[in-house]
């Protein structure tokens, strides 16, 4: 059971119009990564282009949303220390996520073994720093929205995988 929402807890919701149909919003994407700041980031960016994103902080946090089925995409940020990044990535992969991986442009080791253990790409901080929402968009399959459309919506449910 995988793609939004999927009847799990920790995914998010949000109102529809007038507050009716509360429902799973776009795709759910389980993010990986250890820092506050780039786990943040990627979330915004995936909640203004629709979709729902779930931030797991740890391996264990990771581990219970892929096990939730809650998730059909993953992004794993490669250089953590609290978690192994490339077995995360196969760890997603194996569970049939389509994971994009974020690391070091010029760890050509650490990305050659993601994508060795299933990510689709590889993408260098700097380039997500960037063009996060252009690559990220791309990636989901969905337009980019306009410049100045790409207000943060607040989320209305648990942001947060629950500890494991």
């Amino acid at each position: 059971m995988s793609g939004a929402g999927a009847g799990v807890p920790v995914g998010e919701t949000v109102a529809g119009p007038a507050g009716e149909g509360a429902g799973p919003v776009g795709e759910t994407v389980a993010v990986l990564a250890d820092d506050l700041i780039w786990a943040t980031r990627l979330v915004g960016q995936l909640r203004t282009l629709g979709a729902v994103p779930i931030r797991a902080g740890s391996a264990d946090a990771f581990a219970a949303v892929l096990a939730s089925g809650a998730a059909s995409r993953a992004i794993v940020d490669l250089t953590a220390r609290a978690y192994d990044g490339v077995a995360m990535t196969g760890r997603a992969a194996g569970a049939g996520l389509r994971v994009l991986c974020v690391g070091q442009h010029d760890d050509r080791a650490l990305r050659t073994a993601a994508l060795a253990a299933g990510a689709e790409r590889v993408d260098a901080y700097r380039k997500l720093f960037e063009d996060g929402h252009a690559v990220l968009a791309a990636w989901l399959g969905v337009p980019l929205p306009a410049p100045g459309a790409l207000a943060v919506p607040a989320p209305a449910g648990p942001a947060e995988a629950p500890p494991a």
